[in-house]
């Protein structure tokens, strides 16, 4: 049987991490890995380009592929799940669709998501609740250019984060965490006082340079986020 890239890849950070091939040492042409592991040039190609993905190798044109002197560690997001999150904590979660509407893109949204003017989107705001408690509100914009099927899906059962993750993959993100002083609105979806401190997320997702969606979420009091690499 064939050698597949996860078993090439496999190889070669066993050789990385014995020692067998040193930090700053070169390793093996793609061609001579090839036919060492018995497969593709394509196979190796792929394994390869994951390691050097991760900051395991450098690869430079003609001067060949390096084990790093220091391995990069990357950090790899994933979209979270609240309805994961939540029963996650052993609590029961439940969903419920705010409003809805399709709107042509603000101009601060239109400069966000680097969208054209006139742009039509769809504005979701939802709540996600923990054992019947406030967890997060959602103020959510997809981009109906990328995604015409979002106005005709039915969000008032499942949750816009939810059929985004199942729809359409994304190849760029960018997130921002900060302190917001709940408004009179946030006060009274969050159960909470008047400008007390929320915990917020602000996530923008693109999908080969096109705008997929950009959400704003909310957390209750006292929310915590805990990340690992």
């Amino acid at each position: 049987m064939k050698a597949t890239f996860r078993d090439v890849k496999a190889d070669i950070m066993a050789k990385i991490t014995s020692g067998e091939w040193a930090p700053g040492g070169l390793l093996p042409n793609e061609m001579d890995l090839a036919d060492n592991y018995g497969c593709a040039r394509a196979t190796v190609n792929r394994a390869m380009r994951e390691l050097a993905d991760e900051g395991v190798i450098e690869r430079r044109r003609k001067a060949g592929t390096r084990v790093r002197q220091a391995p990069l560690r990357q950090a790899r997001f994933a979209i979270p799940i609240v309805r994961a999150e939540i029963e996650g904590q052993n609590a029961i979660y439940r969903y419920a669709l705010v409003k809805r509407a399709v709107l042509e893109a603000p101009h601060w949204l239109c400069a966000r998501l680097q969208l054209a003017q006139g742009s039509t989107v769809l504005h979701l705001t939802c709540m996600h609740y923990a054992d019947g408690a406030p967890y997060q509100f959602e103020d959510r914009w997809i981009s109906l250019s990328i995604l015409p099927q979002a106005e005709a899906a039915d969000f008032s059962t499942l949750g816009p984060n939810e059929w985004l993750v199942a729809t359409v993959p994304f190849s760029d993100a960018e997130i921002a965490f900060s302190a917001t002083a709940a408004t009179s609105d946030l006060a009274d979806y969050l159960g909470c006082s008047k400008g007390e401190a929320l915990f917020t997320v602000e996530r923008s997702t693109w999908l080969k340079g096109e705008a997929i969606t950009f959400v704003r979420q909310t957390f209750r009091p006292g929310h915590r986020m805990t990340t690992r690499y």
